[in-house]
């Protein structure tokens, strides 16, 4: 028995008897929806003529942490405001923990939603010590009770002995624990993550992914985060769901939907991309760069026989060689220096542009004629040839 999972892959289920029977598939789709904490289902968010949100559906397992990632204005930070009960959309359901919070007929408010939320400015009370911030979402608590809380969550972000500081006497990575962890503090069932690093320097960004996604996977709590920061979004999540003009184009783990992208938007958004043009004739590829054979290639390219399709290259699928005039495949129009490597933007003789990534000890020189070889050794992905 066969069926396709969140990212378009086909995976093959067995069932298998036990001393009760044959465990039956309504058992195990009851199994998968207790599991489910989140569960969006065809959520639309319409200001008069214009849709921020279309149609989107998403499930969340427990535990997991999944990031809606895409350029500003596509409509990641409504769908996070709808979760949270800021906004009520205008159609679909959210379902928190197997109950409806959002519907035609329902509308939970934020507070007792059960959803904790990090702001991007982190919003701490200046006035207020850590641990007194810590506590503030638990001030109903007895005391015994906050403290306890207040111990184990200082202990987890490692600042147990910063605990009768103020806010202003914190580093900025200081200050996001100290956020994450007021967040924490009521043990929602959905934590939301909003920009959560962009009010860090960039020495710091990489850090605290790193810490942060240690927290979250430590309390085990299911969390939703939204950035365009494509970086951020492909090292710390479990699944990445890239919104476009208020759909969800594709959801998957990271490496699935950077290497497989399955439209020409997600493919281009997610790092450098090249679309290199070539005609299916049998076995391979013809393009001009040489041939490029189809068990390289992902998908069932053999069914377009004789058609057009571009292949998806990124910088360290290809390398630039230096050569004459005669021979190259092109000239050298761009460099950009990152530090440990180059990445030289080439002008092909055919007017299409691609990227190559090199040490930062292979120098090329503007206007320098190069070939170009294919080196990719994985399969990469392509799309039927879009008309110019």
């Amino acid at each position: 028995m066969s069926r396709t999972n969140l990212e378009g892959e086909s995976e093959t289920g067995t069932l298998t008897e036990t001393t009760a029977g044959v465990q039956s598939a309504s058992s195990r789709d009851e199994r998968a929806r207790s599991e489910t904490v989140l569960e969006l289902d065809s959520i639309t968010r319409a200001y008069d003529q214009e849709r921020a949100v279309a149609d989107f559906s998403l499930s969340v397992p427990e535990g997991e942490l999944v990031t809606l990632l895409g350029p500003s204005g596509c409509g990641k930070t409504t769908t996070l405001r709808i979760i949270a009960g800021l906004e009520r959309p205008t159609s679909g359901s959210v379902r928190i923990d197997g109950e409806v919070v959002s519907d035609e007929q329902t509308f939970v408010s934020p507070e007792n939603r059960d959803v904790g939320l990090v702001f991007q400015d982190f919003a701490l009370f200046p006035h207020l010590s850590i641990e007194e911030n810590i506590t503030f979402g638990v001030d109903d608590w007895d005391r015994a009770r906050k403290k306890e809380r207040a111990e184990e969550l200082l202990e987890l972000i490692g600042l147990l002995d910063h605990r009768d500081k103020k806010p202003d006497q914190l580093s900025g990575g200081q200050k996001q624990r100290v956020a994450l962890a007021r967040s924490l503090a009521p043990g929602p069932k959905v934590l939301l993550l909003d920009e959560p690093f962009s009010n860090l320097d960039v020495s710091l960004r990489t850090e605290m992914r790193e810490e942060v996604r240690r927290i979250l996977k430590e309390t085990g709590v299911t969390a939703i985060s939204v950035t365009h920061d494509q970086e951020e979004a492909l090292s710390i999540s479990d699944r990445v769901a890239i919104m476009n003009e208020g759909r969800l184009e594709q959801v998957g783990k990271p490496e699935t939907v950077f290497e497989n992208p399955q439209s020409r938007f997600v493919a281009s958004f997610l790092g450098r991309a090249s679309f290199l043009q070539g005609r299916v004739r049998g076995d391979v590829v013809e393009t001009e760069l040489g041939q490029i054979e189809i068990r390289k290639l992902h998908g069932p390219v053999s069914a377009y026989e004789g058609a057009e399709i571009d292949v998806l290259l990124r910088p360290d699928d290809l390398e630039a060689i230096p050569t004459n005039q005669a021979t190259a495949d092109g000239e050298i129009v761009h460099r950009q220096y990152t530090g440990p490597m180059f990445v030289y933007r080439v002008r092909l003789n055919s007017g299409t542009y691609v990227r190559c990534l090199h040490n930062h000890s292979d120098t090329f020189e503007f206007d320098q004629p190069v070939a170009v070889s294919v080196t990719a050794d994985h399969s990469l992905a392509w799309y039927p040839r879009e008309e110019d």
